[in-house]
């Protein structure tokens, strides 16, 4: 069986964090499914979607970090062509990935204790982000 669900969600961009896993428990949950699999996949370039512990000093950190790796202000081509502003969002997002795939077992997802399943949006403004859930199981 396979049930898809779409969600918007409302960001602020910035490295903002969201954690997903209560509503993707709930997609499991509406699928009627107790095993398998289910694919979380944000449909944009500049946000991504990862497992990480969802605390506020790690809230804080992830950004820190990707700014260390990929610096805003490195005066990157995609911004000069056009005439944006979000090139690192996009290398931010393309390093992460779009999407996801975690198994689950007697309906409850097999993550570790800490595990949470996040919405990471990395570009400089506000946007309503689609997000898509794929419940596949029996």
């Amino acid at each position: 069986m396979v049930r898809t669900e779409r969600w918007e969600i409302q960001t602020r961009g910035g490295g903002e964090m969201h954690d997903l896993t209560p509503r993707v428990e709930s997609a499991i949950a509406a699928s009627g499914c107790q095993d398998g699999i289910v694919t979380v996949f944000v449909a944009h370039t500049t946000a991504a979607v990862a497992i990480s512990e969802f605390e506020p000093g790690l809230i804080e950190d992830f950004p820190a970090m990707l700014e260390r790796l990929i610096p805003a202000d490195q005066g990157y081509r995609h911004d000069a062509i056009n005439r944006d502003d979000n090139a690192h969002s996009h290398l931010r997002a393309s390093l992460l990935g779009p999407s996801l795939t975690v198994p689950f077992d007697r309906g409850r997802l097999a993550l570790g204790i800490w595990q949470r399943i996040v919405l990471i949006d990395f570009d400089t403004h506000p946007r309503a982000r689609q997000v898509v859930v794929q419940v596949l199981g029996e």
